[in-house]
This record gives C-alpha cells, sequence and structure tokens, in this order.
C-alpha cells in the first residue's frame, strides 16, 4: 500500500545562498539545477510547491546601511536581486521539464508577472511550480516575512525553510559539536530562546495563523520527500 502525503502544497523558502558556489556569492547553473531537480522530485509526488527565494548571494543590504544608505532604498535593491535569483532558478526548472511561472511583488512586466494571489493558486491547479520574487513588495519586511505571508495567502500546509543544517540547534552545531538539535518546537519557545529559525515577524505570522514550519536540510538526499510524508525530519515549529 503506498503511503498517504502529509502535506499536499507546500511554500519551500531557499536563501539566497543556496544558489551560491563556494565563494558564497553569486548564482552558480549546478546549484541551481541541483534545487530544481529536488524541487521535480516532489512535484512529481503530485505536491504543489511554491518557492520564496532570499537574496543573500547578490546584496547584502546590512553592508548598505553601514555605510548609511537609506533602509528602504537598501530593501528594494534587495527585492531586485530576488527577483534575479528567481529568474536563475526557472531556467534551472524549466531546463529539466518543469512548467515554471515567476510572480513578483514588485512589477515589472517584461520579466515576470504581477503577484496575483489567485493566479499563484491557479498556476499550481494546473501544475506549475510558483516562485514568489520581490518579497512582500515593501521595504522593512524580509523574505522570510515574505515567505509566511505568501504560504498564508495560497493555502500552504507547512512552510519549509530550507538549510544546510538538519533542523534547528540550541546553539551552532558547525561551532559547538554538544549542540542538541530539536525534534519540535512551539512558536513561543522559538521567539523566547531566539533561536534563528525565522525573524520574528515571520514567526509571529505563522504563529498567529497556525502555519507550521518544517526546518530541514535541503541537500540531504531524502529529507523533503521524507518531510512531506510525514517522517520526523528536521525541527518542526507548531503550536
Amino acid at each position: 500500500m503506498s503511503k498517504e502525503l502529509k502535506y499536499r502544497r507546500i511554500l519551500l523558502k531557499l536563501s539566497g545562498e543556496s544558489l551560491a558556489g563556494a565563494s558564497g556569492f553569486g548564482i552558480d547553473p549546478d546549484q541551481a539545477e541541483d534545487i530544481a531537480e529536488r524541487v521535480k522530485e516532489v512535484h512529481e509526488l503530485g505536491v504543489d510547491v511554491a518557492i520564496v527565494i532570499g537574496a543573500g548571494n547578490l546584496w547584502r543590504g546590512k553592508q548598505g546601511l553601514e555605510r548609511g544608505m537609506d533602509r528602504a532604498t537598501a530593501d528594494y535593491m534587495g527585492m531586485l536581486a530576488t527577483v534575479m535569483n528567481a529568474m536563475a532558478l526557472m531556467d534551472a526548472m524549466e531546463r529539466i521539464g518543469l512548467y515554471t511561472r515567476v510572480q513578483s511583488a514588485v512589477e515589472m512586466h517584461a520579466v515576470a508577472e504581477p503577484y496575483i494571489r489567485r493566479r499563484a493558486i491557479r498556476h499550481m491547479e494546473k501544475g506549475r511550480v510558483v516562485i514568489l520574487g520581490g518579497g512582500t513588495g515593501n521595504p522593512y519586511f524580509s523574505t522570510d516575512t515574505a515567505a509566511a505571508l505568501r504560504a498564508m495567502e495560497i493555502g500552504a500546509d507547512v512552510l519549509i525553510k530550507a538549510t544546510k543544517v538538519d533542523g534547528v540547534y540550541d546553539s551552532d552545531p558547525m561551532k559547538n559539536p554538544d549542540a542538541k538539535r530539536f525534534e519540535t518546537l512551539t512558536f513561543m519557545e522559538t521567539i523566547n530562546r531566539r533561536l534563528e529559525v525565522m525573524d520574528s515577524t515571520a514567526i509571529s505570522l505563522c504563529m498567529d495563523n497556525d502555519l507550521p514550519i518544517l526546518v530541514l536540510n535541503l541537500w540531504s538526499p531524502t529529507a523533503l520527500r521524507d518531510a512531506l510524508y510525514g517522517e520526523p525530519v528536521g525541527t518542526l515549529v507548531y503550536g
């Protein structure tokens, strides 16, 4: 008997660094193809997939702010960078046969559709992967917050935060070999412990709307697939 999927519509939150090569900067086509293959695998299970991607591989607003740049300007530059990442990911996905649409919260008709909630849902119903660029379209909000907002708008069952570690730890596992991994956390525990799952605005949005967050290692060969079937993978933040 085939296993039953626990999640049928997901919002996958990727960092900009997930597209970067060894230097941590720029767009590495091999990384984009790797992500595309992982998305294709779960899409073929019949899961609706939407993606929100950051911009840390192309632009770090913090560097601009340290030099006196206006915060809104720095944030808008980051929004534009997320659309560049979305286009790179779209190209990688379409080259392996995934039908894809990029929607941007910052309108730029020549390269992306404007973000329209009902159209995004319709694309997924037609079997397309939707990549949502431009953040929320507003300065002062992170792409984490954009991911939480979009996940609720499209009716996602879970917000999956893709990282390079296998969950949330009480300290940095790269620096502390005795760091403890949490299998589950409540939203309030995450906020009170100041754990770096997502920013506090994103976590509060998810808490207020009962949207679970699953933190997992996207580069573990079976992690994403296992998570969709409800296997104990990564760290689940809920309640």
